[in-house]
């Protein structure tokens, strides 16, 4: 009777609904890792655990962090005086900033101001490696054409990009 209601408690009382084998197996965990440290006097690791129960560690990893509670992204981690961080600064993106969200859109406006064979030239040689000879070719113009239509629309660019 008390194990189904240690059941009951993990399966109704989280903030997020989890299925209930996914309870059930944080239960066994739960269950082995204790066992395994009256056995050995020391905390089992995951892989011990899953061998244990004769699941993937992936799995126990899973179930473990479904019956943890959520953390709020604002929760503070650290205080110094009247500063403090929070989780949401721990976990910042420095790929996906907002100044390079800016860029790509004003590298997409650049780019499509521009007329349809310097936006072929362009993709030709910069996105399919071809050299300006290759790209002549395809077109039906020389490579000096090329060379000045493609150092025009570069130049258009970075006059849109970086405006003076």
């Amino acid at each position: 009777m008390i194990s189904g209601e240690i059941r009951r408690y993990l399966r109704d009382n989280s903030a997020l609904r989890v299925s209930r084998s996914l309870r059930d197996l944080a239960y066994r965990v739960m269950q082995a890792k204790e066992a395994y440290l009256n056995e050995h006097q020391r905390e089992p690791d995951m892989d011990q655990v899953a061998k244990m129960l004769g699941v993937e560690p992936g799995d126990v990893v899973m179930a473990m962090d479904a019956i943890s509670d959520p953390v709020s992204l604002f929760e503070p981690v650290y205080s110094d005086g009247g500063e403090s961080v929070s989780v949401m600064d721990q976990i910042g993106d420095s790929k996906n900033t907002d100044a390079a969200w800016l860029e790509r859109i004003a590298l997409t406006e650049a780019v499509d101001k521009l007329g349809e064979r310097e936006k072929k030239i362009l993709s030709m040689r910069f996105f399919d490696g071809r050299t300006q000879v290759e790209v002549a070719a395809a077109i039906g113009i020389s490579q000096a054409q090329v060379s000045r239509l493609e150092k025009n629309a570069v130049g258009q660019i970075k006059k849109a990009l970086f405006p003076t």
